[in-house]
């Protein structure tokens, strides 16, 4: 089972955008499966990290892409980009000390974030100023 299902709500309406975002949903799925699964502890790890590594390169290109355009927005949309990726590192570590808390608390956290996230950041950005390249 998914722990994260697309929603239409998540969509910002620029086909490349929703792609990527789907992509970065499935790959929280992937370690959910692995979650359930009872892969072990360094595998899960890994797998957080590279989930860290994929959404700091979307930011990235997102970030750059608000630069070149002069996007009035950019500090408040970098500023929730920085939250995130500190809450992915607060289940990196709380992951460390409480495995299954941290999974616990995985569904709870990432859900709540896309939902917010693309219906107010992403959305504004892309129907703004459109799409970019990934």
């Amino acid at each position: 089972m998914a722990l994260i299902e697309w929603k239409d709500s998540y969509s910002v309406g620029v086909e490349a955008v929703d792609h990527e975002h789907r992509e970065l949903i499935d790959l929280i799925n992937q370690l959910h499966v692995g979650l359930l699964a009872g892969s072990g502890k360094a595998a899960v790890t890994s797998f957080l990290g590279e989930i860290f590594r994929a959404i700091s390169a979307h930011f990235a290109l997102e970030e750059r892409f608000m630069r070149e355009h002069r996007y009035d927005q950019l500090d408040a949309h970098k500023e929730a980009h920085e939250e995130l990726l500190e809450e992915i590192r607060d289940i990196m570590d709380d992951y460390e000390v409480d495995p299954d808390g941290a999974s616990r608390q995985l569904s709870q956290r990432m859900d709540a974030w896309f939902t917010l996230h693309f219906k107010t950041h992403d959305a504004r950005l892309h129907h703004r100023l459109g799409t970019h390249d990934h």
